[in-house]
């Protein structure tokens, strides 16, 4: 039976009336019982998993999907324990939503005040990783938003299960509507949805570039997101060589898929430790690609490009050039080369003398995160609860008009308080 996109739009938009001014104590009630739900459910969670992982196997054998892909799909005990801590943790965070960001005193009886609120109905695609359905939907509950969801049909099986599960939950909570979150699973449902911007606000878009790439060109609707992770490591002529070795081995093999794993290794020409370097990473099975044709290349696999710059100078001006402004670090003992660095290296994250795998919600602290976000506009990097709000301006006054500052009988304060 196909899913009337346009309808669960229009209620799902409805329910987000009720749901932007929800007390934090009903969504944390909600989150809590979410958690409490998979837990008591994880058993069938997995046999969901293993359905999904023993059909992309075959997919993997024949070649219609990647390793990462697979690598992704995988739900075990640590990304299950590391999913229900990244609920109970949100739960800490206080309430993002009806937050006095500022208020002004424009005079002495008109108060104005920005104020955080929901962004609305926000619609997420999402490939490959199930426990990202998970992430998604408790960061939405706790801004205050709605959700449409379309995950990747490798995990299907998965996602309906727990969905299954996350809606029993909402369904058991006192002032939870239906409709506030809502799971669809074919490429024309998405198609439709692209459409439906009459109704969603943002479009979240998680997975490869292509997907991204494709969001992009067939939707009037705001995209939030990045196309790719092409991270950097800058090695300074400064670096000792056991913490960069520690460092780039963290940030290549901890978890190769990942988007905030590094790409591409810059090494300072005078750096002392390079032949050592090469044989120790080639030791952790990792392939070194000196001066490849292509260095734009997101790998997800034990694969490193490499290439020798002659200053820090050139280290910036590749990186800017070819970095996908998602996470770029420097290992340096040197201050003024690290603060040139972090000022004119142009990505969501800057980091110094740290594994590129930090860039995430949950290590940021977060609680979770939706996506990460290379936009120059609303929100950038790790988005956490104040990424998936907006603000909205509340002026209280006295029966003030304009005519009487226009006409110079009073003036403006403008001052903060």
């Amino acid at each position: 039976m196909k899913n009337n996109i346009l309808e669960i739009a229009k209620n799902a938009k409805n329910a987000f009336l009720t749901t932007m001014n929800l007390d934090i104590s009903v969504k944390n009630e909600a989150l809590k019982k979410i958690a409490k739900n998979l837990e008591k459910n994880k058993n069938k969670i997995f046999e969901a998993n293993n359905l999904d992982l023993k059909e992309a196997e075959i997919l993997l054998k024949n070649n219609k999907i990647n390793t990462s892909t697979y690598n992704r799909l995988k739900l075990d005990e640590n990304k299950f324990k590391d999913m229900i801590k990244g609920i109970y943790d949100l739960i800490e965070l206080d309430d993002p939503v009806n937050q006095i960001i500022w208020q002004k005193e424009l005079d002495s009886d008109l108060i104005l005040k920005k104020i955080s609120t929901p962004i609305g109905l926000i619609g997420v695609i999402f490939e490959a990783r199930p426990d990202c359905l998970v992430q998604i939907s408790s960061l939405v509950i706790k801004s205050g938003n709605c959700a449409i969801l379309k995950g990747g049909s490798e995990s299907i099986n998965t996602n309906k299960t727990i969905f299954e599960f996350i809606e029993t939950a909402l369904n058991n909570t006192e002032g939870f509507e239906k409709n506030v979150l809502n799971l669809i699973f074919s490429r024309d449902d998405v198609k439709k949805m692209l459409e439906a911007d009459e109704y969603i606000n943002l479009i979240i878009p998680r997975g490869s570039n292509a997907l991204v790439k494709y969001i992009k060109e067939n939707t009037k609707i705001p995209v939030l997101g990045h196309a790719s992770g092409i991270c950097h490591i800058f090695v300074d002529e400064s670096a000792d060589f056991e913490n960069t070795t520690k460092i780039i081995i963290d940030a290549k093999t901890q978890y190769p898929s990942a988007c905030n794993a590094v790409e591409t290794l810059l090494i300072h020409k005078n750096y002392p430790y390079f032949d050592e370097l090469k044989k120790t990473l080639k030791n952790k099975e990792i392939k070194l690609i000196e001066n490849p044709e292509n260095y734009s290349t997101e790998y997800g696999d034990k694969i490193l490009s490499v290439k020798i710059v002659n200053n820090i100078e050139e280290a910036i001006k590749h990186i800017n050039k070819y970095g996908s402004g998602h996470t770029d670090s420097i290992l340096s003992k040197d201050d003024k080369n690290i603060e040139k660095f972090m000022k004119y290296i142009d990505s969501s994250s800057v980091f110094a003398n740290c594994s590129t795998r930090f860039s995430d919600g949950f290590r940021y602290g977060f609680g979770a995160e939706v996506g990460i976000s290379t936009n120059k506009t609303h929100a950038r990097g790790p988005v956490g609860l104040e990424g998936l709000t907006i603000y909205k301006y509340e002026l209280f006054g006295k029966n003030n008009i304009v005519n009487d500052y226009t006409s110079g009988k009073k003036t403006f304060k403008h001052k903060f308080i």
